[in-house]
């Protein structure tokens, strides 16, 4: 059974229960995940980026896009126009099999992880998680990286408020701090 198809048969026939929501197309669900890499070392090494693009490519399974600055800060030495960092957006198949990866492989790797918490839930019940590491994910070899960055995952949601949101992330079985 895939994430969508445990979504559809059980999490949506509860949050349309718990909060009373009379419409189908009311229920809380996931529009997108958002995977972005800053990688303000791109100003002295040209090749940061690329490796990024490369890692964040093969942990995702879709090609990344490179960011650019859209002004120039002098006291950063950052350009307007240049490649600052490395993001991807998820829909669909991808998003749904990055989600179920990211709750049932990732998140148990981290370490001394005791929950990820409530405030990480903005008002309109959008989560946003930020990792450490990179190599936390299964698809890195530990052998082949560079450096160890870190990465920010913003789970997208029509969740309208945060109480909503946060029911649907607890159904999808992400672990909160109690």
């Amino acid at each position: 059974m895939t994430f969508k198809d445990f979504y559809n048969s059980e999490v949506a026939p509860k949050l349309t229960k718990d909060l009373s929501v009379k419409n189908v197309m009311a229920v809380p669900k996931i529009i997108k995940i958002a995977i972005n890499v800053g990688a303000g070392e791109a100003v002295t090494n040209k090749n940061v980026i690329e490796k990024i693009q490369e890692q964040i490519s093969i942990i995702t399974g879709q090609k990344a896009l490179i960011t650019k600055a859209r002004t120039s800060v002098s006291a950063f030495k950052i350009r307007k126009g240049l490649a600052i960092g490395v993001k991807v957006t998820l829909r669909g198949k991808r998003m749904y099999h990055f989600l179920e990866k990211l709750i049932k492989i990732v998140i148990p790797r981290l370490k001394d992880f005791r929950g990820i918490p409530g405030s990480n839930i903005d008002q309109n019940g959008n989560l946003n998680i930020g990792f450490p590491e990179q190599i936390i994910f299964p698809e890195i070899d530990f052998d082949k990286i560079d450096k160890i960055r870190g990465l920010q995952v913003t789970v997208v949601t029509n969740a309208r408020n945060k109480e909503k949101g946060r029911k649907l992330f607890e159904m999808l079985g992400i672990p909160f701090k109690k």
